[in-house]
C-alpha cells in the first residue's frame, strides 16, 4: 500500500541520526532531512554523500541530505530527536515555539532530562506534540549497513504510534510498541548502569559461570528499579528491555561496558571521575539519590549502591564481585 507522503526531520546528525536518515531515505514517499550544527558534517554530507565524520566509508543514499538551517529541519510531520541527552531539553526548549504542533517528536537519546526527569516526561512538559520514544538493542554501525535491527516505540498516542510503525514497514527496523512510555525511558538509562557493573565483573572474571549470575542480578535489579518508579514488569521483555541491556552490557562496543572494564583493570581514578562524563556514571548518581529518599539502597539494590561507593569514596575492587554474590 502506497505510504502517506511524509516530511522526516532528524536533529542530530551523528551516528545514530544519520544511520536512521538513511534507512528511511530509501522510501521515495518521504522526505528525509539532517539537522546539524556542525557545518563540516553538512558540507560532506550534501556534496560528497558522505558523512566523513561518523561514517567515512559509508556512502549514503542520494535522496538524504543536511541542513544548518534549523527551521528547514523544523518543517516536519515527524521529528527524531538523536542529540546528546544532556543538552537536549535545553536545545529544546530555545526552538519550542517554532516548532510546530501537529509534529510527532520521538527522542531516540539515553539519559536524563532536566531535574531528574526523564526526557519525555520533559517533553510533555514543554511541548503539545505527540511525544514518543524509541529504544533498543541498536548499534548505529549495524544499522547503516542495513542489519535487522528492534525497536520498542514507547507511545501513549495511538495514531502516532500506528504511524510510526508504517514509517518503519519494510525496512530493517523492526518494532514492538509499548504504552508504558516511562518505562521504556527507564529502561534505556538503566542499562548504562548494569552494563558498567558487567565490564566490573568481566574486568576480574573471564568466566561466563560468573558473569551470567550477576547478569541474572543485575536483569532483576532492574526489574525492581522499573517497578519502583511506576513502569510495567512487560516492558522488560521488549526490545527496549532485555534486548538493550544484553547488548549494552556484553558487547565491547559499548561504551559504558568498556567504562567498567577500565574500572576493573584500575584505570579509574579522581582525574577520570571527572572527565569521562558517561550516561552510566551519571544515572548511578540519579537514582541512587532518588531510591535512597526512600528505601535502604544498599539492601534493596546493592549493584547500585556498590557503583555509587566506587565514584565517590576508597574502594577495594576486588571486593565487588564477592559483594554482588553475597547480596
Amino acid at each position: 500500500m502506497p505510504q502517506k507522503p511524509l516530511n522526516i526531520s532528524i536533529i542530530g546528525a551523528g551516528t545514530i541520526g544519520t544511520a536512521l536518515g538513511n534507512i528511511l531515505a530509501e522510501k521515495e514517499s518521504f522526505t528525509v532531512k539532517l539537522f546539524s550544527i556542525e557545518n563540516e558534517v553538512v558540507h560532506s554530507i550534501n556534496s560528497t554523500g558522505i558523512n566523513q565524520k561518523y561514517f567515512p566509508s559509508v556512502r549514503l543514499h542520494p535522496a538524504l541530505k543536511a541542513t544548518v538551517k534549523i527551521e528547514e529541519a523544523l518543517n516536519a510531520d515527524i521529528i527524531f530527536l538523536a542529540i546528546p541527552s544532556i543538552v537536549l531539553i535545553d536545545y529544546m526548549q530555545k526552538i519550542r515555539t517554532s516548532v510546530p504542533t501537529h509534529a510527532i517528536l520521538v527522542n531516540l537519546a539515553k539519559g536524563f532530562g532536566s531535574e531528574h526527569r526523564t526526557i519525555v516526561h520533559c517533553l510533555k512538559q514543554r511541548f503539545p506534540n505527540a511525544i514518543c520514544a524509541m529504544k533498543g538493542p541498536s548499534f548505529a554501525r549495524d544499522i547503516i549497513i542495513r542489519v535487522p535491527t528492534g525497536f520498542t516505540i514507547g507511545c501513549i498516542d495511538p495514531e502516532a504510534g500506528d504511524l510510526l510503525e508504517t514509517v518503519f514497514e519494510g525496512t530493517t527496523i523492526y518494532t514492538d510498541r509499548s504504552d508504558d512510555i516511562e518505562g521504556v525511558e527507564i529502561l534505556s538509562i538503566l542499562k548504562n548502569i548494569y552494563a558498567i557493573s558487567l565490564g566490573i565483573v568481566d574486568a576480574h572474571f573471564d568466566s561466563p559461570n560468573i558473569r551470567f549470575l550477576v547478569l541474572t542480578k543485575a536483569f532483576n535489579e532492574m526489574r525492581k528499579i522499573l517497578l519502583h518508579f511506576g513502569g510495567k514488569e512487560e516492558t522488560l521483555f521488549k526490545y527496549c528491555g532485555y534486548g538493550d541491556f544484553t547488548l549494552t552490557a556484553l558487547n565491547d562496543l559499548s561504551r559504558n561496558r568498556t567504562f567498567g572494564l577500565l574500572i576493573g583493570k584500575g584505570f579509574f581514578t579522581e582525574h577520570v571521575s571527572h572527565d569521562l562524563v558517561l550516561e552510566g556514571r551519571v544515572a548511578v548518581d540519579v537514582f541512587y539519590e532518588e531510591i535512597s529518599k526512600f528505601l535502604d539502597v544498599g539492601k534493596e539494590f546493592p549493584i547500585i549502591a556498590e557503583l555509587y561507593k566506587i565514584f565517590h569514596t576508597k574502594y577495594d575492587l576486588s571486593a565487588f564481585v564477592g559483594k554482588l554474590l553475597a547480596s
